[in-house]
């Protein structure tokens, strides 16, 4: 009997590799140490902190037209002052029996970050916010998209960030 999920895409993307004719199942990214940094190495509390957004939401403005596919998938960003009313997912791969992409600060929560931000729970929010394509390629994932992203939330001075999945 196949090993079986409960997170269904990962079945899906199993019997995806299968029925492609690879000779070894998807390998699921894994690592025995994270790569994060742990929150108290920050130095500061978060009501002093700037937070950047992540996301694989692949994002858009509702009213911008729909440009020509990216063959490269690469990081773009946008700003995190748009109201959410004027933003969409453009994404396609999610699983629509279980869900929508309708309310846009489920899965991106920009209007809860800029309340905390009024609140004092956190210090700021990152002047963009970085969308990333789905990506199966785990050598894109570590050697061009994860550089690019730490280097745009450098520059936007971002001290802890927030990473949201479709």
């Amino acid at each position: 009997m196949p090993e079986t999920s409960h997170v269904h895409y990962i079945d899906k993307t199993r019997a995806y590799y299968q029925a492609e004719g690879y000779g070894t199942p998807y390998e699921w990214a894994h690592f025995d140490h994270t790569p994060f940094t742990p929150f108290a190495s920050v130095g500061k509390p978060l009501s002093r902190c700037r937070v950047g957004v992540v996301t694989t939401a692949e994002m858009a403005r509702r009213d911008a037209e729909p440009g020509p596919e990216d063959p490269r998938r690469l990081v773009y960003s946008l700003p995190t002052d748009a109201p959410v009313e004027e933003l969409q997912s453009r994404k396609t791969g999610f699983d629509r029996h279980a869900t929508t992409l309708d309310d846009v600060d489920s899965y991106l929560p920009l209007t809860h970050l800029h309340r905390f931000v009024a609140e004092g729970r956190i210090g700021g929010v990152a002047p963009r916010f970085q969308t990333i394509h789905f990506e199966y390629s785990q050598r894109k994932t570590l050697a061009v998209d994860a550089p690019e992203i730490l280097k745009q939330m450098r520059e936007d001075r971002v001290d802890v960030a927030v990473l949201t999945a479709i």
